[in-house]
């Protein structure tokens, strides 16, 4: 039945009477890059001044500033500025950030251009080049480093201290004379320092402008073994065949020494007889020699030297990774084989792993990479555990140390048969073997007492974590012929140190009848001084 038609009249409603003026409504726009004349609109094209200051001031990561040229034409676009009209706002972005890096600011434009057709052909690539570079091997901040017998620390500022056993000038004060306290090198008034690496006997040190200093021993291989040459230099000078190189980065080796160019170009010399490093070199050669083989047009980015061989993180267009050529005793060289390599190989293994390795550390007998998830890797001799694997078995190729996967790593550092690894939130991890209580977990009183433990998986330094302060970097002496002491740097500039001290190497005094210090003591230094 119809309603309307029949039965009671339906009840209307009631509409109060508005007393407001219609709402007018617009059409809704999409918003985009270049706006057009609907108000409200941002023209992004309009104003690409404040987007260039934007990305630069944001300090966005390289694949960032790709990401954003593949998502919006507007950051694909030419954007007309200087010193490139050609280049577009997220190449322009990273050619500011380039400019911004100590390395790059001094190079000529002609420099710049081939730096950067070396990288790719991107300023997006060369920024990455740059920055892998200052993460992996801390340029431009403070350092210390463990040597064999001796160490030496790199303020801020670019000030050097050395200490410890001086028989042959390596502590570059004009003496032979130990020194038991961080001692300034007052010859390099003046030279403001970013690297430095050390061996038995000897000193490199590596100034902003990119000139090398060397001092101690004048011939290689290692200072208690072999011929002790007569010519002892015992303070800095300037290594004359190294004044063509802009070196960045300095790595000595048993029997040879490794620079890394400005460039990400590798140079080696004093390696010996054997041409094992791709050029027929003398014992007593002191002329560079580029390293032949595939790194002559791939950019290096960190360079590390163990016994008797040679690792390189590279940097490519299509992401980081590692080549190692010496001696391959043990599997140290990461290729599934224990055979020597004349020229640097590709270690493979890494690509397997799906791992982008981000700093690579060559121990005496093993090595080890981080990589950009926080994955740790290990391979090599794995004698007394410093594989982490919790056996003593050799890997011939990279094996990721499972016991560390719930944490995220950010360094590592080797040296003879022992590892430590930093986290993120700067807790320390050690493992391999404890003589001279160089792991840091020795719980004697001073060290004295239960301080020779191997440990097979990595664990927790204690001592460190006691210390309340978030660790940075670690140093530990990477030679066969000498006992072990590491070092413990901060955030805030704080130095520690624990094991062999018996030459004044951990830059603390040591009790009657004591020749090491088990846990951390703080090293009277301010690495922060500018």
């Amino acid at each position: 039945m119809d309603a309307t038609a029949s039965g009671p009249p339906s009840i209307q409603s009631y509409q109060p009477l508005s007393l407001a003026s219609p709402v007018q409504t617009f059409q809704r726009h999409q918003r985009h890059c270049f706006g057009d004349s609907t108000p409200g609109e941002f023209p992004l094209a309009a104003n690409p001044s404040i987007v260039l200051h934007v990305l630069t001031g944001c300090k966005l990561d390289p694949k960032d500033l790709a990401k954003l040229e593949a998502t919006c034409s507007f950051f694909r676009h030419p954007a007309n500025f200087a010193p490139d009209f050609h280049l577009s706002i997220a190449e322009l972005a990273a050619l500011d950030m380039c400019q911004r890096r100590a390395i790059f600011k001094p190079m000529t434009l002609e420099e710049k251009e081939l730096l950067k057709q070396r990288c790719g052909g991107s300023w997006k690539l060369v920024l990455r080049f740059l920055l892998a570079g200052e993460a992996c091997s801390r340029r431009e901040k403070s350092q210390a480093i463990a040597g064999p017998g001796h160490s030496i620390a790199v303020t801020a500022g670019g000030a050097v201290y050395s200490f410890g056993s001086n028989s042959s000038g390596q502590l570059g004060h004009g003496t032979l004379e130990e020194e038991w306290r961080p001692r300034l090198i007052r010859s390099l008034q003046g030279i403001r320092i970013i690297q430095a690496a050390v061996g038995a006997g000897r000193t490199m040190l590596i100034s902003d402008s990119g000139r090398v200093y060397a001092f101690g021993k004048d011939s290689f291989g290692e200072a208690e073994y072999g011929v002790q040459a007569g010519k002892l230099v015992t303070t800095p000078q300037l290594v004359e065949s190294l004044k063509e190189i802009n070196v960045v980065q300095a790595a000595i080796g048993n029997f040879f020494t490794a620079v890394l160019s400005r460039e990400g170009q590798v140079y080696t010399f004093s390696w010996g007889s054997d041409a094992k490093l791709g050029h027929q070199t003398e014992p007593s050669d002191l002329e560079p020699h580029l390293l032949q083989g595939p790194l002559e047009n791939i950019p290096v980015v960190q360079i590390a030297a163990g016994y008797c061989y040679l690792l390189a993180l590279a940097c490519q267009p299509t992401g980081m990774s590692v080549y190692s050529v010496g001696c391959g005793l043990g599997g140290k060289l990461g290729h599934g084989s224990r055979t020597d390599e004349r020229y640097p190989r590709l270690i493979e293994q890494f690509q397997t792993l799906n791992l982008q390795p981000m700093v690579v550390a060559a121990g005496a007998w093993h090595a080890a990479v981080v990589g950009q998830d926080g994955r740790v890797c290990t391979w090599g001799w794995g004698r007394y555990g410093c594989l982490g694997h919790g056996n003593e078995e050799c890997e011939s190729v990279p094996k990721v140390v499972e016991a560390l996967s719930k944490i995220k790593a950010v360094h590592v550092a080797t040296g003879d048969y022992t590892t430590f690894v930093v986290s993120e939130d700067g807790d320390v991890y050690s493992f391999g073997c404890g003589e001279s209580s160089s792991l840091g977990h020795a719980t004697g009183a001073a060290g004295q007492g239960n301080r020779h433990p191997n440990v097979l998986t990595p664990e927790l330094v204690t001592s460190l974590k006691q210390v309340n302060e978030r660790v940075m970097q670690i140093s530990l002496t990477n030679s066969i012929y000498w006992n072990a002491h590491t070092f413990a740097l901060t955030d805030t500039g704080k130095l520690y140190a624990f094991g062999s001290g018996d030459k004044g190497q951990l830059g603390v005094e040591l009790m009657a009848q004591q020749s090491e210090r088990g846990s951390p003591e703080l090293v009277d230094i301010d690495l922060n001084w500018l």
